[in-house]
């Protein structure tokens, strides 16, 4: 069984959807837990909508992405965790897939899908919708299974995660001195290459990306573009240096 950690923002729409596939998707009964970061009332329809089937962790008010992942990790009932953006869409049979790949002192990657061009060379580009009101899943899951692969690299490092709660905690989970959310996943991985954990691809399943839909909102834009050059000095002030990416198997280690 596997607990699944899904921070919920401002697109309950992109909700909507992550829930509809994890839950229509997975083999199993998982433990699903969605964290409200702030605007439960935006939220409140889809909320309502999957109560029975779904674990509620209102934060009350905007916390942060980091703050709103420890949280939901701390109250995982399973060993294993996974954890996803609310702009993932699950493909089908998602849990047996994970399951069956999982090995102990590793961070797993599903590999993704997303609709432009990534930094990340491992992505499958293909756009099948850029919008969660249209997108549609079952032909989302048709096209996935074609591209499954039994093929594991050592190109991780990107999220969704998949890895234990105890080795979540083992390396401190994300770390909420940071002014924003960006940079902390990139820290985040490098510590655990830093204490030897294996960080793994895996192609048995791919997850579909909107990619950052509650951040691209046009308020926002300047906000963010601010937050985020903050959260880049952060690392400097803490590391010395500035966070690092190798484009070819997405280590995130400086030292």
């Amino acid at each position: 069984m596997i607990s699944v950690i899904i921070p919920a923002y401002k697109e309950p729409e992109a909700l909507d959807l992550c829930l509809q596939s994890a839950i229509e998707g997975q083999i199993h009964n998982n433990q699903i837990i969605v964290v409200v970061d702030g605007y439960y009332d935006l939220n409140k329809e889809v909320l309502e909508k999957y109560k029975d089937k779904i674990d509620i962790l209102d934060l009350g008010e905007n916390q942060g992405l980091c703050r709103a992942t420890n949280l939901g990790v701390y109250n995982a009932s399973n060993e294993l965790i996974l954890i996803v953006n609310d702009d993932n869409v699950f493909p089908s049979n998602w849990d047996t897939y994970l399951t069956k790949m999982y090995t102990p002192n590793s961070v797993i990657s599903p590999n993704q899908i997303e609709p432009t061009p990534s930094m990340f060379r491992q992505f499958h580009i293909k756009d099948l919708g850029r919008d969660p009101k249209t997108f549609d899943l079952k032909a989302f899951w048709k096209y996935e299974v074609n591209l499954i692969e039994d093929k594991i690299e050592e190109t991780g490092s990107t999220l969704p995660i998949f890895m234990s709660k105890k080795d979540y905690l083992k390396i401190g989970g994300w770390d909420e001195s940071y002014p924003g959310h960006w940079v902390v996943d990139w820290e985040f991985f490098m510590k655990c290459e830093m204490v030897g954990m294996k960080m793994l691809r895996t192609y048995n399943c791919h997850f579909y990306h909107f990619v950052s839909l509650g951040t691209r909102l046009p308020e926002d834009t300047v906000k963010n573009q601010q937050i985020e050059q903050q959260c880049h000095e952060y690392f400097y002030y803490k590391w010395g240096t500035y966070a690092k990416h190798n484009p070819i198997n997405n280590s995130k280690l400086i030292f």
